[in-house]
């Protein structure tokens, strides 16, 4: 709904220039269009948005989760099968299917470095620490105006009806400053992240220069995967947020549906990933190898074990070994490419 709302203020105007960049700050191209802050301007608010629907609210993947199509729509029928007109009535091959991959996206607070949350609020309730980056509500100065909710664009801070106040994903704080008995002092990965059995997230903290863009960090595996691979892509950048989300983009879902919502940096996102280099390989190791936050990674090389062709391409697998670093620059773990085999002993082996 955000993107549809900008583009009826500035119908044909969003676009990027890919021939427009600089290394660090635009890697991907520099947006032309409209942000939610300018869209928002021309209407007299801080950012342009929504306040969502109660059906929204309830079927937070509504369209997304089922099998559905404009016949679906138009002729009443639902997931079901049955129409809403005869009930008792089953439509059985009528019901429309998937014809594309379906794939879920995981979606968080992204703690944005502009965040349309923090600019909306007129009560200055809500403010982005300096040490993290992490952006909190403050709920004794919330009176429940309900101005994040309607112009955060990814829909994160709450109203929440009995205590008439915003909440909102705290990242966990506690754990990032090392609070958790668990580290000994050392910042520790949110629970999201801790509790994923997927593998498929990583969390850390990057350094910021004096004009406050990310300074390099080169051996950061962060660092590494957005800004030297550029692998990991920032969900709908063109909003203006600057969402610190990243993610690898899907493969198989629709390409230009998925440039949409991670710019114009995916194909070159999806052929590094699909035949990644022998580092990227390496630290990719490191999504949920510990709980710890990394700062900082080492390859140790290793035999190489596989080769093929993907694609045309040359793709050559070593068994390399990927050490973790944590803030104080000790080893938090260690882990290798190729995945180990354990070997259940006779008197645990399970018996189908």
């Amino acid at each position: 709904k955000i993107t549809q709302l900008i583009e009826q203020g500035n119908p044909g105007g969003q676009v990027w220039n890919v021939r427009v960049g600089r290394k660090h700050h635009a890697p991907y191209g520099v947006f032309e269009g409209m942000t939610i802050f300018d869209a928002g301007a021309k209407i007299g608010q801080a950012a342009i948005g929504y306040i969502p629907t109660d059906q929204e609210w309830r079927f937070v993947n509504i369209y997304e989760d089922t099998a559905t199509s404009m016949r679906a729509i138009v002729e009443g029928i639902d997931k079901t099968g049955f129409t809403k007109e005869e009930p008792w009535r089953m439509t059985g091959s009528s019901l429309p299917e998937h014809e594309t991959y379906f794939f879920y996206l995981q979606r968080i607070c992204n703690h944005c470095t502009y965040p349309g949350c923090l600019a909306a609020c007129p009560r200055k309730a809500i403010y982005k620490r300096p040490e993290d980056g992490i952006v909190l509500i403050d709920q004794n100065r919330c009176r429940g105006y309900k101005k994040c909710v309607e112009q955060c664009p990814f829909k994160k801070p709450m109203y929440r009806g009995t205590t008439r106040v915003s909440e909102k994903c705290i990242a966990c704080y506690p754990r990032v400053e090392g609070k958790d008995p668990l580290t000994g002092g050392e910042p520790m990965e949110t629970r999201c992240m801790a509790a994923c059995v997927g593998k498929i997230r990583l969390q850390g903290l990057v350094k910021v220069g004096d004009d406050g863009l990310w300074a390099e960090d080169r051996w950061n595996p962060l660092y590494y995967a957005i800004r030297v691979e550029q692998v990991a892509l920032p969900l709908y950048p063109q909003w203006g947020t600057e969402p610190n989300g990243y993610y690898i983009p899907p493969r198989q879902a629709p390409r230009g549906y998925i440039r949409q919502m991670f710019g114009p940096g995916v194909d070159n996102a999806i052929e590094k990933y699909l035949v990644p280099s022998r580092e990227l390989l390496a630290v990719l190791q490191l999504w949920r190898a510990s709980q710890q936050i990394l700062f900082r990674y080492d390859v140790i090389p290793g035999p190489k074990v596989f080769e093929t062709q993907i694609h045309g391409r040359k793709f050559e697998m070593y068994n390399d070994t990927v050490l973790g670093f944590n803030k104080s620059g000790k080893e938090a773990v260690r882990v290798q490419v190729e995945e180990p085999i354990y070997i259940r002993p006779a008197e645990r082996v399970t018996w189908l």
